[in-house]
């Protein structure tokens, strides 16, 4: 089968973010399928973005990775989320509408996938799809116009979410397979138009491969920090991700300071558009019992959780959330075995399900401190026993060769 993926943000091991898109078309590359991805040449999301002769790129680039085809197609550079990203939005969406006759002269996709944040790509999959007579299919990442409307403050009357909400509409119309990495979202799907019928939901996950052998060394840095930590004979509370607003980190921060002079030591490691004024905060209030340390490397993300005792995931309270969450964070914490301390409030509670850990209230510094303390409390027998059920919960239900396969049967494809 040869299938055509969309996916304005793909990323790859070497780029960085987004993986899903590279690990499912991996797996489908395995299974005997050909996968072409169509990705922009610059993503917000990406460590690195992807360049000719060690230039940003002026000009559509193939290459091959891991035997999946990517397609880059050259977009301008922005920051944050005003018009600098619609126009990158834009430059891609243009150029593979432009590219759709030489796509389906050269691939001929039997699946096409509509797979980004924003739902304008179902427009020019199904352009693709219709040419060449192939099943269209469409990925949901967030709810688009939904997530702006509730997390931005955008008004629906706006023009630009006007368009978004058209594309929506038109997306679940006219896709065969509605993918969705959200699990709660039915009532709203089918409120705007969706044949219930198309829907099927397929979570993030995790590759084994990842986590198997022995990881890689930790960088000095880390490994002092979480040395320090046990040699003051401390609880080691981990954090490791983007260190953004949705990431409640504040929170994190706040709870540190309620719990100065208890042993616990919390270690963060990451970046984001927060790392800043998160450090300045540890600096001015003197907690003594956080450090934050730049980003690490993947391939050492699971020496680094392997070496805490709790490890810490939050969220804002948002009523987006109602539609059920799916962070590949909260994926790693659970393979590598860790006891989460869980705050949030949403549609569904991977930690709850797998029983490896605590949920409490998100945004909510004593809870957060109170919870961090009794799962501390806990012998520890019982804390391993909480990280083996989140572990066997991720084995059986999130790994990319179930979730592939899953995809691929929602699409029809045995």
């Amino acid at each position: 089968m040869n299938i055509l993926y969309l996916n304005h943000y793909a990323g790859s091991p070497a780029l960085g973010m987004e993986y899903r898109p590279y690990y499912l078309a991996r797996e489908w590359v395995r299974a005997g399928h050909a996968v072409t991805m169509l990705a922009a040449s610059f993503s917000h999301v990406r460590a690195r973005q992807p360049q000719r002769d060690g230039a940003p790129l002026t000009a559509p680039m193939s290459e091959s990775v891991d035997g999946i085809t990517y397609r880059w197609f050259p977009t301008p550079a922005y920051q944050g989320n005003g018009l600098g990203r619609v126009k990158n939005i834009w430059a891609f969406l243009r150029q593979v509408w432009r590219a759709t006759p030489q796509l389906v002269a050269e691939r001929r996709p039997d699946l096409v996938i509509a797979s980004s944040t924003y739902p304008m790509d179902i427009w020019v999959a199904r352009r693709i799809a219709r040419r060449a007579g192939a099943k269209l299919v469409f990925e949901v990442h967030d709810l688009w116009p939904l997530s702006p409307i509730e997390l931005s403050g955008m008004s629906p009357r706006h023009p630009f979410i006007r368009l978004v909400q058209k594309a929506e509409d038109d997306a679940y119309r006219d896709a065969d397979v509605v993918v969705s990495m959200l699990p709660k979202v039915h009532d709203y799907m089918a409120s705007r138009g969706l044949d219930l019928r198309k829907l099927h939901i397929v979570p993030n996950g995790i590759t084994l491969e990842e986590w198997s052998g022995e990881p890689p060394p930790l960088r000095e840095d880390v490994a002092q920090a979480l040395a320090a930590a046990r040699a003051a004979g401390a609880t080691v509370v981990g954090y490791a991700g983007s260190m953004g607003r949705p990431n409640a980190l504040h929170t994190l921060l706040d709870a540190a300071r309620l719990l100065q002079g208890e042993p616990l030591r919390i270690v963060m490691v990451g970046d984001g558009h927060e790392r800043a004024e998160l450090a300045a905060r540890v600096a001015a209030e003197g907690l003594s019992n956080v450090t934050m340390l730049a980003p690490i490397p993947k391939a050492q993300i699971p020496a680094f959780l392997a070496a805490l005792d709790i490890a810490y995931i939050g969220w804002q309270r948002v009523p987006i959330y109602r539609f059920g969450i799916a962070p590949n964070k909260l994926m790693d914490y659970l393979m590598a075995g860790c006891v989460v301390l869980h705050s949030v409030e949403a549609g569904n509670d991977p930690v709850a399900e797998a029983g490896c850990g605590l949920t409490v209230p998100p945004v909510d510094a004593a809870a957060v401190a109170d919870g961090l303390r009794r799962l501390a409390a806990l012998p520890a027998d019982e804390r391993r026993a909480m990280g083996a059920r989140g572990r066997a919960f991720v084995r059986a239900h999130h790994t990319y060769p179930v979730l592939a396969q899953r995809f691929l049967a929602a699409c029809g494809v045995t």
